[in-house]
């Protein structure tokens, strides 16, 4: 239950356990929320009482009610989540949507694999997932750390794992991200290895290392850059191109056109970070542009707000964004 005062705004909590959950060890998530919306929170029995300006107390209530709602769902609470409660706050004073629905308790949209129960953690990223199961072929378009690539292998490892696809395949352009590294030794996927690395990352959170190995030997799995991608139908896989902003026109175009009879295709791409020789246009922008408005291809967007990466680099993308809005006025 939450009462407000002129002076302050206080929160009872039923159950001392969550509470405690919610306040963290030594209450550095109550120090968290006190430092970044500039009050000042005390800590008594069952009661938190949240002292400060009225909006910034109207914040912190709303905030310490979406990460209660988590802790009764059953989920924990870490800085991370706390970042994230907070920067889905601005919404909720200037009247958009309830972003802080990304608490909720009957609205899960989770991903099922072999090692972990992944978690779509903003409004984005759960209509992202929705696209990923209802359509056979996805854009997920934003700027790095907002979850793209890693929820859509997410979906294709859970996909496999209940029969839906007989196998999963990942690609990404092999373009050197801004420097030249020169002559690569060993074999061809000694070469290729260093770009695809991400894509094995993700695989190796949600299957265990033997099940993975095995997979992968067996092409159940398989990992190539996009030209080898050429020439081939891709029938009754799910197939991922990450980094496809990095793919020219032409790629891109041959690429789509491997979708196959019981496939399903995500594309994952970040505008502002385009890696081809100058003068190249990227086949993302193109293939947003010309397939935009057809039935049955979802586009996703993703913005700051969904970086689930450290806090920093949300922060970072911002800055960013507004050197760029400030060039282009």
């Amino acid at each position: 239950m939450t009462i407000a005062t002129p002076s302050e705004t206080v929160i009872d909590f039923a159950d001392n356990r969550l509470l405690a959950l919610l306040c963290g060890e030594y209450d550095r998530n109550l120090a968290l929320l006190e430092e970044r919306l500039k009050v000042h929170i005390l800590h008594r029995g069952n009661r938190l009482t949240v002292v400060g300006d009225p909006v910034a107390r109207q914040d912190a209530a709303r905030v310490i009610d979406a990460l209660q709602a988590r802790l009764v769902a059953g989920r924990p609470v870490d800085p991370a989540d706390i970042d994230r409660a907070l920067r889905m706050r601005s919404p909720l004073r200037e009247g958009g949507a309830r972003q802080m629905d990304m608490f909720p308790d009957g609205d899960r949209v989770d991903i099922q694999t072999r090692r972990k129960l992944v978690e779509p953690r903003t409004d984005a990223q759960k209509a992202y997932v929705r696209a990923l199961f209802a359509n056979e072929l996805c854009f997920g378009i934003g700027p790095a750390g907002t979850g793209k690539t890693y929820l859509a292998v997410a979906v294709g490892v859970s996909l496999f794992l209940g029969g839906h696809v007989d196998r999963i395949i990942l690609s990404r352009p092999a373009v050197e991200a801004g420097e030249r590294l020169g002559f690569l030794p060993g074999d061809m996927k000694e070469k290729v290895d260093p770009y695809m690395q991400p894509l094995y990352d993700a695989l190796n959170d949600f299957l265990p290392q033997r099940q993975l190995q095995k997979m992968l030997e067996e092409k159940v799995i398989e990992i190539a850059p996009l030209a080898f991608m050429r020439g081939r139908t891709l029938a009754n896989a799910y197939v991922v191109l990450d980094e496809a902003q990095n793919a020219t026109t032409m790629q891109m175009k041959m690429f789509l056109t491997r979708l196959g009879e019981g496939s399903r295709m995500v594309i994952t791409g970040d505008r502002t970070q385009v890696d081809l020789p100058r003068g190249t246009r990227s086949g993302l922008a193109d293939a947003e542009r010309i397939l935009n408005g057809i039935d049955a291809i979802s586009f996703n967007y993703f913005t700051a707000r969904d970086v689930v990466r450290h806090p920093l680099v949300a922060a970072i993308i911002s800055a960013y964004d507004r050197d760029e809005e400030e060039r282009v006025d």
